[in-house]
């Protein structure tokens, strides 16, 4: 159908029709509740729930995907959606719609943790040292929700919807290799979510702009010559060496970083190691960090990891130190990775050691900062206020985890938010993300799933009128 003839008709609907789902002058309030209301009926709920409790129970480690991307091709082979697989080793790749132009990307990612289970439940993990522990169980089955939704109004659609089932989360890097691929070029926009216990069940947060630093991993060996602890002017001390190193690399702080971006998240360095950031409240980031506000400080460099010796009087010949840095834009990520390697390989030579540095970028590429675009945070208010009131799409302050969506972000508009599960009352406090004691909330599944959706059909449609409209067939990210 032409353009202005698919305009006319959503007018004639609007105005003579029983009120269809996509009309334009209340598309923003019609979808997200009618979609809610879909993703809350009970025999959509207990299917979710039981995807989730499957995938809970067989975790799968980064690129090892196996049995979640099997059990997620033949929930799309049971709602006849096409898709592409293998995507980047395990992933897989839907498509839901008209089959062509404007696509827009919702993305779950599928891998889990290398950690040992804590919580005794029915569905605890069945695979000894692995767990979803970061709620990514929960992602895949809301994805899947949302898949559910929009394959019942696909007829409706004005465009395709992506889906993104992403290996590799957790440090691998798995959306830099989808995206590698080629499978997303044609997509204008994508979004992404995750779970956090800071927030109640039915509130998101998010905010335009910088959400999560960029981030990146070291490794150093710091070589002398080991002896006797009695007799040290024989040695050559590499834990000496390595103490001086990590000292001076809190100095990358106190004196590189512009203080008065203790006020602001902007263009300089800004750097966590151990997201551990109290907010007056008392609480941190989303994703497994509670919420709460707060200014963040300029830069924190924390060196996580120390070896070296093995007895109480032998000088080792070497030591390992390891850490890793954040930042908010690629420049400083640059300068920062450059300048850590100036100081432990410098100050190593001061203590008459030699040093070399890895930064791990085979297995753990640096990540970009997470900044989402402007135009489709308006788009968020608009879905999330229409679905949970506005009362409960809450505005927060940048954070110093990071996530590899922002690869993504890196090609095309993007936007990450967080969904809330928080219900004290009913399941107590909930632990962080990454925690071995960690618990999804499932009341919060028909919300992720719903809002998913919402943003991908309501972008969809806003870009077809916006193309059909007199003002021309152009369009920005909403």
């Amino acid at each position: 159908m032409e353009d202005s003839k698919w305009v006319l008709l959503i007018f004639v609907l609007c105005l003579f029709g029983p009120t269809p789902i996509f009309c334009e002058s209340d598309f923003s309030s019609k979808i997200p509740t009618n979609f809610l209301s879909f993703a809350k009926k009970q025999e959509v709920v207990d299917w979710m729930v039981g995807l989730r409790r499957k995938i809970h129970e067989n975790p799968e480690l980064g690129y090892e995907e196996v049995e979640t991307s099997k059990l997620i091709r033949a929930e799309l082979d049971k709602m006849g959606i096409p898709y592409k697989y293998p995507v980047a080793v395990t992933g897989v790749i839907g498509y839901i719609g008209t089959g062509e132009p404007p696509f827009v990307a919702i993305r779950a990612d599928m891998d889990a943790l290398a950690m040992q289970e804590m919580v005794e439940w029915e569905h605890k993990s069945k695979v000894p040292g692995k767990m979803h522990a970061c709620g990514h169980d929960s992602h895949v089955a809301m994805l899947l929700g949302a898949a559910k939704i929009l394959q019942k109004h696909r007829e409706e659609l004005q465009g395709t919807v992506t889906l993104v089932f992403q290996p590799a989360e957790e440090g691998g890097g798995g959306a830099k290799k989808v995206l590698d691929t080629g499978v997303l070029e044609n997509v204008d926009a994508i979004f992404g979510l995750h779970v956090t216990p800071g927030l109640p069940v039915g509130e998101v947060a998010s905010r335009s702009g910088p959400l999560l630093a960029g981030s990146g991993f070291f490794e150093a060996v710091i070589s002398g010559k080991g002896g006797h602890a009695a007799i040290p002017q024989y040695s050559i001390d590499p834990i000496l060496a390595a103490s001086n190193v990590i000292v001076s690399l809190q100095h990358l702080v106190s004196r590189e970083a512009d203080p008065l971006d203790s006020q602001s998240i902007p263009r300089t360095l800004s750097m966590e190691v151990k997201t551990r950031w109290f907010s007056k409240t008392g609480f941190l980031n989303p994703g497994g960090f509670e919420m709460g506000g707060y200014e963040p400080s300029s830069s924190v460099v924390t060196v996580a990891k120390f070896q070296g010796g093995g007895a109480f009087n032998v000088i080792p010949d070497s030591v390992t130190i390891g850490g890793t840095f954040r930042a908010f834009s690629k420049e400083s990520i640059t300068q920062l990775k450059q300048r850590i390697e100036e100081v432990i390989t410098k100050q190593a030579a001061v203590q008459r050691c030699n040093a070399t540095v890895d930064f791990l970028e085979q297995g753990k590429p640096l990540f970009p900062a997470t900044i989402n675009n402007k135009n489709l945070h308006k788009h968020f208010q608009n879905v999330a206020g229409n679905m949970l009131g506005v009362h409960n799409v809450k505005d927060m302050q940048p954070l110093m985890g990071s996530e590899d969506f922002a690869f993504y972000q890196e090609e095309m508009p993007g936007y990450f938010f967080f969904i809330g599960m928080k219900d004290e009352e009913a399941l107590g406090r909930l632990p962080s993300a990454h925690s071995p004691h960690f618990k999804i909330n499932e009341e919060a599944l028909p919300y992720g799933a719903a809002l998913h959706a919402s943003l991908a059909a309501t972008y969809l449609l806003e870009i077809q009128l916006r193309a059909s409209s007199p003002e021309g067939k152009h369009h920005d990210e909403l």
